[in-house]
């Protein structure tokens, strides 16, 4: 069974930045697509930016210019560089992961808090 560990997460003030991280139980190579969502209170989980396997990226509109996805194969890990960030940007952020073997796998999500 695939694991996947968010950390990185934390309060800022607008305008700053952090970098989260998931980091996965099994080579991340394996996964065709890897992805984060969002989801803050009392409102759908929403996905943020996503990366194939031959790291083609893509974002939702409202982060792109702002965040920036990767992922380093030799660490098991994908990132989410996340600059600027804006109070609407608040939320627990969740790693997704989806392999033909595996199927689908989600970490445990990371609180995202954005104030003065």
């Amino acid at each position: 069974q695939v694991q996947l560990v968010e950390s990185g997460g934390g309060g800022v003030q607008p305008g700053g930045s952090l970098r989260l991280s998931c980091t996965a139980s099994v080579n991340i190579g394996s996964f065709y697509d890897m992805a984060w969502y969002r989801q803050a209170p009392g409102k759908q989980r929403d996905l943020v930016a996503h990366i194939s396997d031959d790291a083609f990226a893509e974002y939702r509109d409202s982060v792109k210019g702002r965040f920036t996805i990767s992922k380093d194969i030799a660490k098991n890990t994908m990132y989410l560089q996340m600059n600027n960030l804006k109070p609407e940007d608040a939320a627990v952020y969740y790693c997704f992961a989806k392999s033909l073997r595996s199927g689908s796998s989600w970490g445990q999500g990371t609180q995202v808090t954005v104030s003065p």
